[in-house]
């Protein structure tokens, strides 16, 4: 199973970017997907998750970001509105998945990473 993540780059503060995250592969069924994201010199954070169609945002992001699934296309979208200098980060997705491996079995994956720069 891999996962391609895409859709960062350079955006104003207050501009909008989305990010696009899609899983292939050996997939059975997707139980969650979300992102994640690192700030230079910081540690890895969540920034948000859906898990059979429940969506969790972390506090700095509710009211800015939306997270959304297209469960049939095994894609997670991030969409990022009034973006901040400090959400300046690699985001990563993360994806667990039952996948077929001489059966069913349970993982977790993660993506590559892409970057998104707030600045003026």
């Amino acid at each position: 199973v891999q996962l391609q993540a895409y859709g960062g780059g350079l955006v104003q503060p207050g501009g909008s970017l989305r990010l696009s995250c899609a899983a292939s592969g050996s997939i059975f069924v997707i139980s969650a997907m979300g992102w994640y994201r690192q700030a230079s010199g910081k540690q890895r954070e969540l920034v948000a998750t859906d898990s059979r169609g429940v969506a969790q945002l972390t506090d700095s992001v509710k009211g800015r970001f939306t997270i959304s699934r297209d469960s049939a296309k095994n894609t997670v979208y991030l969409q990022m509105n009034s973006l901040k200098p400090e959400d300046t980060a690699v985001y990563y997705c993360n994806a667990d998945v039952i996948e077929r491996s001489g059966g069913l079995r349970a993982r977790n994956y993660w993506g590559q990473g892409t970057l998104v720069t707030v600045s003026s």
